[in-house]
């Protein structure tokens, strides 16, 4: 387990190296990765027939996104990243402001080298949102994850949502598909969350309690999520 951590840890230093944007903060920096998954979110659902289903954004209770997620292996592999959640609430379908979190995890097979994926986490259900919130969320184990239709999958994308749970998508070099993502840890990002809001809030009073004021950088992600009411 020890060459494990160290080995991974290694590859994602250089990874780190590889993509800057990813690993380069500014004081702005959490502004910008708001802006970043609107950006990633619009550029997707612009995908013909490649897009996450209207009805799937239209249903769902939360959404998560996090642009361009570290993942490098040499044996063992592991990804992190840095994304924001929104919740819908289910009387107004209005959205919440984000909230900062990390996505983490590893992987065992023949890999090598690494890239920057971006990945967008349909939430189904109310109990997956309270689980995200009440600590460190294990995807697969908390709740079940599953690769999520594209274009028009109407009749699985019907099933998926009886059956509730998470659907996962990825992006990476220019492809785009539903993918499992059993395994990762979700968990809140405290900091990310005080300096995006100037005030320490939890993700609770942020996605739950609206004690946060929409950021200006929400603007562009508002805009695209009020499509699909």
């Amino acid at each position: 387990m020890k060459k494990y951590f160290v080995i991974t840890g290694i590859m994602l230093f250089i990874v780190l190296g590889i993509f800057p944007r990813a690993a380069n903060a500014g004081d702005n920096k959490w502004s910008r990765l708001v802006e970043e998954s609107a950006l990633v979110l619009g550029q997707i659902q612009q995908m013909p027939d490649q897009n996450i289903p209207d009805d799937l954004l239209r249903d769902c209770s939360a959404i998560a996104i996090f642009p361009s997620t570290i993942s490098a292996g040499f044996i063992f592999g592991g990804k992190y990243g840095q994304g924001i959640i929104m919740v819908k609430d289910p009387k107004d379908h209005k959205w919440s402001a984000p909230a900062i979190f990390t996505i983490a995890g590893g992987s065992w097979g023949l890999q090598i080298g690494g890239q920057a994926t971006d990945f967008v986490l349909l939430i189904m259900n109310r109990r997956s949102v309270d689980g995200i919130l009440d600590g460190k969320f294990k995807l697969g184990a908390d709740a079940s994850v599953a690769g999520g239709p594209v274009g028009r999958a109407a009749e699985a994308s019907t099933d998926i949502q009886l059956k509730g749970g998470i659907l996962s998508y990825s992006r990476s070099r220019g492809l785009f598909a539903g993918v499992k993502l059993e395994g990762a840890v979700i968990a809140q990002h405290w900091d990310g969350d005080k300096e995006l809001y100037g005030k320490s809030l939890s993700a609770r009073e942020i996605l739950l309690e609206n004690k946060a004021n929409m950021p200006e950088s929400a603007k562009g992600l508002l805009k695209i999520l009020n499509k699909y009411k």
